[in-house]
């Protein structure tokens, strides 16, 4: 008798095997490598595939309609530890379940491979995918030769449409985000129109799977969340959908904004969070297989997340989860990118399969995460964190030390940085330029493995942390704390990453973590954005500039330490040559609130291209003394004339 019959046998006898105490055991035994689990939708049939080897029993469950009891169905026990059903005929819309037994007890369960659900994902939807698909879908995305090219601008949804004053007509919804010509105060562009005029490259969406924490049946309540909360991996969020009980409506509204984003040059990257999820005890996970798709200690659930559990990313069949739930969202939804929230928690070969997995179906589709070295079970050298970014080529992670050397530590609200004139930080600063993060932390080997940035969607946005650490400060003093802030990051090394309405100088009222705050608070204000008109010119035009000279997008380390070389500078100051085509560059990063006088290089005629009033390609002013004097908190920027 083979060890998987004897195990299967003595699940048949005795209900339930504890699976986190023998998931090595379950690894080796009923490891699936199927490509068909969930349901696979053919006109003729749908065909179930469900992996719970502990079960005694499984019964797939059928609803009409508005009905409260299905129709079960019992499923045969297949390879693997999963259980097979037929259905024949065209089950397109189909509403079903699983009823699982173990331990003597029943579990209904949501597919967890379900790619369709009912409103706030109670139970999942059997779909013809192609009947999903927008009037001009198309596979074609917009040209991106270099990962180095990137911009990313990240983005919640909601927070784009929200306000009353954005021109939109579907505020709130993924087709909000699909509409061109809006117009807001002053006949200032909106939305997708703006976005587009920033010049970024991609367009980084907070989570849009189905999340738990808001109401998708009552949304006329005010309601929000981030949704950093996970119900169904697969399946879109439904409150951003016109009709959430229409169970194909939102994937069909997500993939018409997806191609609004591709028709306008701009590619779209998804926030996935594939580290926890909202309710153990509620999980289909947990219910499929207990015990199995989480990390415990000590009979507890690990909580390294902070959020109450940590997946176990090493666990064969959930390591085989994200790999297929990634691949998925890439393929179906023709997505560019996927930022991994709290990345730290997964292991190492797990992200690098996802790394696999995307350039077998499309080289150019970026990968990024929060590498943070978590508290979670997993040995120091598997997590997948900055301490091992040398073992994960190609994937980028956020540079937390240049974001604290800028505006002050994160964690600490009243703690100054760099822009604020907070001494000895030159050092830290002259790293950051050159995409380097904390030596004995960041094994990074490429600048393409770092992303450079000043704020995100979660903590003080920059304007309300320089409103903390600078408040004796008059406002026209700390927009220039922020202008030398977006400039550092928009000319370093690395990929730059703007938290949308940073252009303008978003506000969130200080409010540190507005996860689940009105709009008023996280809404993007267009108004705001109309009054602070010349700062987003000033934004647009150091993209313009890190666009022409590529200089600033330096392939690889030896590149950068050829072509950039420190200058002497006073206290305070950071300056810096940059050789290459097609002119000679010199950088210059003042926070002293006081003018002070750099030295050129080279001698001859070197043009302006950025002070502390304009940024562009265009000639501000020509010099041809040896050296220059650099205002007060401000970026200078000269190109050498041959």
């Amino acid at each position: 008798m083979s060890k998987e019959v004897f195990v299967i046998e003595h699940i048949n006898q005795h209900s339930y095997i504890e699976a986190r105490s023998t998931a090595e055991e379950i690894d080796r035994l009923f490891y699936y490598d199927g490509q068909d689990l969930g349901n696979r939708y053919h006109e003729q049939a749908t065909v179930f595939r469900l992996w719970a080897p502990l079960a005694a029993e499984v019964r797939l469950v059928r609803y009409e309609q508005e009905e409260e009891s299905g129709k079960e169905m019992i499923m045969e026990r297949s390879e693997k530890g999963t259980w097979t059903a037929k259905l024949d005929g065209d089950q397109d819309g189909l509403v079903y379940t699983y009823k699982v037994k173990s331990n003597e007890q029943w579990n209904e369960v949501v597919d967890p491979y379900a790619r369709a659900v009912t409103v706030n994902g109670e139970k999942g939807v059997v779909v013809n995918l192609m009947s999903t698909n927008p009037e001009n879908w198309s596979t074609e995305k917009p040209q991106h030769s270099s990962v180095m090219d990137t911009i990313i601008y990240e983005l919640h949804i909601r927070d784009a449409s929200i306000h009353p004053e954005s021109g939109m007509v579907h505020k709130g919804k993924y087709l909000g985000l699909a509409e061109t010509g809006t117009t807001g105060p002053t006949g200032m562009e909106t939305g997708l129109d703006y976005i587009k005029s920033l010049g970024v490259t991609h367009v980084q969406l907070l989570p849009m799977f189905d999340y738990a924490t808001v109401d998708e049946a009552d949304l006329d309540l005010l309601q929000y969340n981030w949704g950093y909360d996970p119900n169904h991996f697969n399946a879109p969020e439904g409150s951003y959908a016109t009709d959430p009980f229409e169970p194909k409506t939102r994937i069909k509204e997500m993939k018409q904004m997806i191609q609004s984003f591709h028709d306008q040059g701009l590619r779209v990257i998804m926030d996935v969070v594939y580290n926890h999820v909202y309710s153990v005890e509620d999980s289909s996970f947990n219910k499929l297989v207990p015990g199995y798709y989480f990390r415990y200690h000590n009979d507890q659930l690990v909580n390294g997340t902070g959020v109450g559990n940590d997946t176990a990313s090493e666990r064969m069949m959930m390591r085989k989860f994200i790999v297929d739930s990634v691949s998925y969202w890439a393929h179906e939804y023709h997505l560019d990118g996927f930022r991994f929230d709290l990345m730290g928690i997964h292991d190492v070969e797990t992200m690098n399969q996802v790394r696999q997995a995307l350039d077998d179906i499309d080289p150019s589709i970026i990968l990024l995460g929060e590498g943070w070295d978590l508290h979670t079970t997993l040995p120091a050298d598997q997590k997948a964190n900055q301490k091992n970014a040398s073992l994960m080529p190609r994937i980028a992670q956020f540079n937390d030390y240049f974001r604290d050397s800028l505006k002050g530590n994160t964690f600490d609200r009243t703690q100054k940085g760099f822009i604020s004139h907070y001494p000895g930080l030159e050092e830290n600063i002259k790293k950051g330029v050159c995409a380097r993060g904390y030596d004995h932390t960041a094994t990074f080997t490429s600048p393409s493995q770092v992303v450079t940035y000043a704020e995100a969607h979660d903590n003080h946005t920059l304007w309300d942390k320089l409103q903390i650490t600078n408040k004796e400060l008059p406002p026209s003093i700390r927009k220039r704390m922020h202008r030398l802030a977006s400039a550092i990051l928009l000319t370093s090394q690395g990929i730059p990453f703007l938290h949308a309405g940073q252009e303008f100088m978003r506000t969130k009222s200080g409010e540190e973590n507005s996860y689940k705050s009105p709009d008023i608070i996280n809404q993007l204000d267009w108004r705001r954005s109309a009054e602070y008109a010349e700062d987003i010119e000033y934004i647009k035009g150091l993209i313009t500039l890190r666009k022409t000279y590529p200089s600033f997008r330096l392939e690889s380390y030896q590149l950068i330490y050829q072509n950039l070389n420190w200058i002497e500078a006073p206290a305070n100051v950071i300056a810096y040559r940059l050789s290459g085509q097609p002119n000679e560059l010199v950088v210059v990063y003042n926070s002293n609130p006081w003018e002070v006088e750099v030295n050129l290089p080279l001698k001859g005629d070197w043009s302006v291209l950025v002070d502390s009033e304009k940024a562009g390609i265009e000639d501000i002013a020509v010099y041809k003394a040896s050296s220059v004097n650099v205002s007060e908190i401000s970026t200078l920027i000269l190109k050498k004339n041959d």
